[in-house]
């Protein structure tokens, strides 16, 4: 990898960031891997940055759930448990669904950023991995929470997105994972738009529902490859 330029204390900041857009796609393309370890002196050395500006990556991924300091251990990728996993659902739950029972208010601009984001799904490459699956539909959500028009709880989702990003990963076949969802979100898009706020309502409930409950078997299966190794 090219090191990364930072020839001013000005520069440091920029770097950082670099630095956290790789160790992101890294957590999100599964890379990384819950429990691996972040490791200031080898990114030190991958990036060719000091390790200041490492330090100050890590700390964005502290402070963003996505990483973790274990005593004596020093920094690594967050372990994703179960309660982690209820929790993020239970905010997606509490803030998705109310946004599709109020989208009858919704403003015409946001309806059309929900129509124009899941129409980039229809505009994927027909070679396209599941990392541009999971960044479309997961805008797709963001959109359907966008119709609520609350600055807030567009910023509180969009924080949220990282840590589902790095729950996925832990699926084995990412591909059959985001595509059985891929129709299912379309369909609910399709009653938002014609105004069946119910039905919308509760086929986001269910497929809130199984996703999360792929994602608890996804920990255990994971965690049972980690005992066995």
């Amino acid at each position: 990898m090219e090191p990364i330029p930072e020839n001013q204390a000005a520069s440091t900041t920029g770097a950082a960031e670099k630095v956290v857009a790789e160790l992101l796609n890294r957590l999100f393309s599964g890379g990384l891997l819950p429990g691996n370890p972040l490791r200031e002196v080898a990114l030190a050395v991958e990036f060719g940055v000091s390790r200041n500006t490492v330090r100050r990556a890590l700390q964005h991924l502290i402070a963003a759930n996505l990483a973790e300091t274990h005593r004596h251990k020093g920094v690594a990728v967050k372990a994703m448990g179960t309660e982690d996993i209820r929790d993020i659902y239970l905010v997606r739950r509490t803030i998705e669904l109310r946004a599709v029972e109020e989208s009858g208010f919704a403003t015409r601009e946001a309806l059309e950023r929900l129509r124009r984001q899941l129409a980039l799904a229809d505009e994927l490459p027909a070679d396209h991995d599941w990392t541009e699956i999971t960044t479309v539909g997961l805008g797709v959500h963001q959109a359907i929470v966008g119709l609520l028009g609350s600055p807030r709880l567009d910023a509180v989702f969009e924080s949220l997105i990282a840590q589902i990003r790095l729950a996925f990963a832990l699926v084995a076949d990412q591909a059959r994972f985001q595509m059985s969802y891929e129709t299912r979100l379309k369909d609910i898009c399709d009653l938002i738009a014609a105004g069946s706020r119910a039905s919308a309502g509760a086929a986001l409930r269910s497929y809130l529902d199984d996703s999360e409950r792929e994602l608890l078997d996804a920990i255990h299966g994971y965690r049972a490859t980690q005992v066995q190794s």
